[in-house]
């Protein structure tokens, strides 16, 4: 999915980042970062433009941020230190860092056997002891509205559109997305988004030496449900 993350995503995702909701989540993951007793730098894993890098500042940790698009790099890197690297093999050893976040699906738009390898390379990159924060959404909320489509012009000018719908088959979004740029300029892509049961994640996770020590149903860190309106994951490394 290149062609979906770049300039189209960071074009058209933008736009509907509220300042605040952005704030609430720093706010959460420095909250719970900050009660992690394992010394260590903390990792952004798939920080897009950094929205979230400030979490080290805040807690006096060493902070980087890891992402493949050049694009929003360019701009994470005014909030803290980036790398551009291969997810699959991230450029850092082993225990390198205390704790890790991976944040709004960054990594759930790949095949399933894709998605156990990022499992064991984030076990990799976390020492004993540290912890690993995983953002995503209940995949019953996802599966009770199947079916999403947006047409609107952003605040530069341009025209967005997307269509997604629910594959229960796969437990995938399946969409497309198309940019109509001020100029002219088109950029369109497909993508999925792939959307687990609690249980998947936490079994995936044990099988990579992850323990759950916390579940979330929102930044106010209420109890998960069918219709919370995030999952958040905090897991244990042994």
């Amino acid at each position: 999915m290149s062609a979906f993350f770049g300039e189209l995503y960071l074009r058209s995702t933008r736009p509907f980042l509220d300042a605040k909701v952005t704030a609430a989540e720093i706010d959460y993951l420095a909250a719970r970062f900050g009660a992690l007793s394992v010394p260590g730098p903390l990792l952004d894993f798939g920080c897009g433009h950094g929205r979230h890098l400030e979490v080290g500042a805040r807690l006096g940790r060493p902070m980087i941020g890891l992402d493949r698009d050049p694009l929003s790099l360019s701009e994470a890197t005014r909030a803290a230190p980036v790398a551009r690297g291969d997810f699959f093999a991230a450029p850092f050893r082993p225990g390198a860092f205390a704790g890790v976040w991976a944040w709004y699906n960054s990594i759930f738009t790949f095949e399933d056997a894709q998605i156990s390898a990022l499992f064991a390379q984030l076990a990799r990159l976390v020492r004993p002891g540290g912890m690993l924060i995983l953002h995503t959404l209940p995949r019953e909320k996802i599966a009770a509205d199947p079916a999403s489509d947006y047409a609107g012009d952003l605040p530069d000018g341009s025209r967005l559109t997307e269509q997604v719908r629910f594959n229960p088959g796969n437990g995938r979004d399946e969409g497309r997305r198309t940019l109509t740029l001020p100029d002219g300029r088109v950029m369109a892509a497909d993508y999925f988004i792939r959307y687990y049961f609690l249980h998947e994640l936490e079994a995936m996770l044990e099988l990579v030496g992850f323990r759950t020590i916390f579940v979330h149903g929102g930044l106010d860190a209420s109890p998960l449900s069918g219709t919370s309106a995030d999952l958040i994951l905090g897991a244990q490394r042994g």
